[in-house]
């Protein structure tokens, strides 16, 4: 090799070397906690978006359960190591809010961005969850749903029930558990995931029943929890615990572990979310629908409305601007109303914006499939009062586990109802002033 020609090569070298840094993609962490059938529409959704453009690429990680996922991030925030997006449960946004530089306010990221963004454009169901009392978002929705009760119409037919005219109350919801369990689904009448969301959370909003005082939550973390004061809790716990003894209600778990007893056959009714679709879709061997949740007619005011489950996307504070830019791009591509009709019609999750539910339901979809448009009925049955709009508490996943823990004694007959709803009132009040103390620092 001549010395020439060692010089123009090495030229050309360091001229590729200047350009690279040009050509490179600003990479986009998204931490998530979807399985199965959702775990596929995060794929597909970060492969669509890194193929429309080429300056930035989305990397979705699975990072284990809701509850695993927040801690991740929020020990990954603490190591200077977070992601850019952190797909959080509902749960979790009170404890998102109070992390003050830890997260970057979706509205102020899109403004910086340059991008187009309309708070307006969303279902006010959802953003109201995700905003300040401003009305500034804080979060991106993302996966939003509701609980809806789940039933088999095949077991339905073979116990001598109209699969059509599923349950609305309780009591009617009681007394065809017992004709599905006489008819040979003896394990379990009817049950239920999320057993906190179910049996406090989701109750007391479509009974219009306060969780606590200050709006449950929405108007400050002084909040006191009071609904063990209330009798239709007390009912309901009551009914659960004298099912459970011949498992005409048969519980299945903290979280949505015992899903899968529902698209075996084993549960022939279940609540849980609306999410629950893809599986049910792909995995149920039988005829199956959804409805409403049921409700107790003597409550006055019920059913009121429900309110969101699912998880928003909130973007992690300490980034380069450069990167909010994808991420704030990102979020754009997300809510094209197209991808939001598609991502409603395939996943069963809400469609975000309200141009996205207009389109799906002027096109007569819900005629053939009125099981996707169930929550969203839930949702807006009513206009939301300060017992239904929804719930905010600092460390709500800590408590929603001692929810489950009394929740457990009582059916385990460890506690009486009563003394059950007590202690989880209690020992929750005492994990929010703690948070209080933490928040207010």
């Amino acid at each position: 090799m001549t010395f020439k020609t060692r010089i123009l090569m090495s030229v050309a070298a360091f001229a590729l070397a200047g350009a690279s840094p040009a050509l490179a993609q600003t990479e986009i962490q998204w931490w998530h906690a979807l399985t199965g059938a959702n775990n596929d529409v995060v794929v597909k959704l970060s492969e669509d978006f890194n193929a429309s453009q080429k300056d930035y690429k989305v990397v979705p990680v699975y990072k284990g359960s809701y509850p695993d996922t927040l801690n991740a991030g929020i020990a990954a925030f603490r190591a200077g190591q977070a992601p850019h997006i952190l797909q959080v449960f509902e749960v979790g946004t009170g404890t998102m809010m109070s992390a003050k530089g830890a997260i970057k306010p979706v509205h102020e990221m899109m403004k910086e961005a340059g991008e187009k963004f309309d708070p307006n454009a969303y279902l006010p169901a959802i953003t109201g969850y995700y905003s300040t009392a401003k009305g500034e978002m804080l979060s991106m929705p993302f996966n939003s749903s509701s609980m809806v009760m789940w039933y088999n119409k095949d077991a339905f037919k073979k116990a001598g029930l109209d699969p059509e005219k599923p349950p609305k109350t309780w009591p009617e919801t009681f007394e065809a558990a017992k004709k599905l369990k006489a008819a040979g689904y003896d394990k379990c009448g009817f049950s239920n995931a999320w057993a906190p969301w179910a049996n406090i959370e989701q109750f007391g909003a479509w009974h219009n029943v306060p969780l606590s005082t200050k709006v449950n939550g929405m108007a400050g973390f002084d909040a006191v929890l009071n609904f063990n004061k209330s009798p239709a809790f007390l009912k309901h716990w009551t009914n659960l615990v004298e099912l459970q003894k011949d498992k005409t209600y048969d519980y299945s778990g903290r979280t949505n572990n015992g899903e899968g007893r529902f698209t075996s056959g084993e549960c022939p009714i279940f609540l849980t979310s609306s999410g629950f679709f893809g599986n049910v879709k792909a995995n149920a061997k039988f005829d199956w629908g959804n409805a409403p949740m049921p409700y107790y007619a003597d409550v006055q005011g019920a059913p009121q409305n429900s309110i969101i489950g699912g998880a928003s996307l909130w973007v992690m504070g300490g980034k380069k601007p450069a990167e909010y830019k994808g991420v704030a791009k990102f979020f754009t591509f997300l809510s094209d109303v197209d991808r939001q009709v598609k991502l409603h019609t395939e996943s069963g999750y809400l469609p975000i914006t309200k141009a996205a539910y207009e389109k799906v339901k002027a096109s007569g979809f819900y005629k053939d499939k009125p099981y996707l448009e169930t929550p969203i009925l839930e949702l807006t049955n009513k206009t939301p009062t300060d017992n239904s709009k929804g719930l905010r508490y600092g460390s709500l996943v800590q408590i929603r586990d001692i929810w489950s823990e009394e929740l457990e004694a009582a059916l385990n007959g460890q506690k009486s109802p009563q003394a059950a709803l007590d202690a989880a009132a209690d020992r929750g009040n005492q994990m929010l002033r703690q948070f209080e103390r933490t928040a207010s620092r």
